[in-house]
């Protein structure tokens, strides 16, 4: 018979290979889940140069591109053939736009009852699609104040016309307009339907973010460089909004759960054995070399 203080050796020593275990299957899945982002990202890589490119591109002079992008030395002074493009990836380098994004998507992880098993939470999903839209329409009123005639070519035009309402007149200085107040704007800026905490925290970081959008996308004045930003930064913003998913499912430790203090003495080693052998997935090795670098722990 194994008296107490074998006993409770043995139990100790099993939680440690257990804990060992764990810790090199977690190793495991999270190499797997950064090798699947870097496949991914590959390929969105890939599928923009070929894009970019038009067709007829040769292979080999596509592979020489990303090769060239992949050497950080090249990286540095490589362009894109559109200068709005060029001036995306200064905005996404240069600015804190992707981390305030990172920050305030990551900070979402209430995951309600009504909310989807697995995937963004509601909150989440409401986030992206207020920054989304309010992207959108940033770009649109930004680009019909591009497209507007000049001042000009207005007071040719209003020449003989009758004008109407002076606000109707967009030479108009209305001093005397009301500010819209804060509780306003958010409200324009919701979108039907969506979960408020994230729609509330989208309105305070793209406050934050939105001053760098519009100063980058006014100092474009070709039309067509201004439409490939646009198409390019909210394709990108998706795709980025999918790596910060990714990301956080990767970030979301599993909890430790305890063995109540005297359970284990209580149930004896009933099922022990078995469990033990059933978890023993990982190389020996691996839990060998965890468990010696985490003795003194």
């Amino acid at each position: 018979m194994i008296d107490r203080k074998e006993f409770m050796q043995e139990m100790q020593l099993r939680k440690h290979i257990r804990k060992a275990i764990k810790a090199v299957q977690h190793q495991r899945g999270n190499k797997e889940k950064q090798q699947l982002q870097e496949e991914r990202h590959l390929r969105t890589v890939i599928q923009q140069l070929i894009k970019e490119s038009g067709p007829g591109t040769s292979t080999k002079t596509i592979m020489g591109t990303l090769l060239n992008e992949a050497d950080p030395a090249v990286a540095a002074d490589a362009v894109h053939s559109n200068t709005g493009i060029n001036a995306l990836e200064d905005l996404f380098k240069n600015t804190n736009l992707l981390s305030i994004l990172r920050k305030g998507y990551k900070s979402l992880t209430t995951r309600k009852k009504t909310d989807p098993r697995k995937g963004p939470t509601k909150q989440r999903t409401s986030y992206m699609n207020h920054i989304l839209s309010a992207v959108g329409l940033s770009m649109e009123v930004e680009a019909s104040r591009h497209d507007a005639p000049s001042e000009e070519e207005a007071l040719q035009e209003d020449i003989n016309i009758d004008i109407g309402r002076p606000e109707d007149n967009p030479a108009f200085i209305d001093v005397e307009k009301r500010e819209p107040t804060e509780d306003e704007e958010v409200e324009e800026f919701s979108l039907a339907g969506h979960d408020k905490t994230g729609r509330n925290k989208a309105y305070t970081d793209y406050k934050n973010v939105e001053k760098n959008i519009i100063t980058a996308f006014d100092d474009l004045d070709d039309p067509q460089d201004r439409s490939m930003f646009k198409d390019y930064l909210l394709t990108n913003l998706k795709l980025y909004f999918e790596r910060f998913e990714e990301e956080l499912r990767t970030d979301l430790p599993t909890p430790d759960i305890e063995t109540p203090e005297g359970a284990e003495e209580a149930h004896g080693d009933v099922g022990e054995e078995l469990g033990l052998q059933e978890e023993i997935n990982a190389d020996m090795n691996e839990i060998v070399e965890w468990l010696l670098l985490n003795a003194t722990k």
